[in-house]
């Protein structure tokens, strides 16, 4: 069956879901991966899918906030930190060590050496400051560039700049002292 939204732009498809459910259904499975990767890192891969139907529980119910002078994505992104925010604050611990594991291993060795370095940059993920571990996050798992980052985390452009580029000198040096190599 031929999906009748899939070649609506974010915009449209969001103004559409205001007024038809099924509209706001195909909101929600363009994004819910992106927002779920975005989640596992911040909060935690136990913690990502409650966030997730946070989130879209609060952009089914902000969605006529939403005043479409940024992309969608941008407004998503910001929605989506705050409820990582919010689910962090009422744990006040962050536990990244635990990696998600593979959907569909083909290669069993493979697969194990995948979850070990997954573990371990969850790990080192951990060790970075709030501010530079969603910067990194937006950027290499959401793919949003620098300006989209300042936009959504309200930090200029150069310290955005600044946060990601500490964060992977922290990571690859991390990463690199615990054996793992490029």
């Amino acid at each position: 069956m031929n999906d009748p939204y899939a070649p609506l732009p974010d915009a449209e498809l969001a103004r559409l879901a205001l007024r038809d459910e099924r509209a706001f259904e195909a909101l929600v499975t363009r994004h819910a991966p992106g927002v779920h990767r975005l989640a596992a890192v911040t909060v935690g891969p136990g913690a990502a899918d409650d966030v997730v139907q946070e989130v879209f529980i609060a952009v089914h119910r902000h969605l006529k906030s939403f005043r479409h002078d940024a992309a969608f994505s941008t407004w998503l992104h910001r929605v989506t930190l705050n409820a990582c925010h919010k689910a962090l604050a009422a744990r006040q611990s962050l536990p990244l060590a635990e990696g998600p594991e593979p959907a569909a291993p083909h290669d069993p060795a493979r697969a194990g050496e995948q979850a070990q370095v997954r573990e371990r940059l969850s790990r080192a993920l951990a060790t970075l400051p709030r501010e530079q571990r969603e910067a990194i996050a937006l950027r290499e798992l959401s793919g949003l560039d620098y300006a989209e980052i300042a936009q959504i985390t309200g930090a200029e452009l150069g310290t955005v700049k600044s946060r990601i580029a500490r964060a992977r000198a922290a990571l690859r040096e991390w990463l690199l002292a615990a054996g793992v190599t490029p």
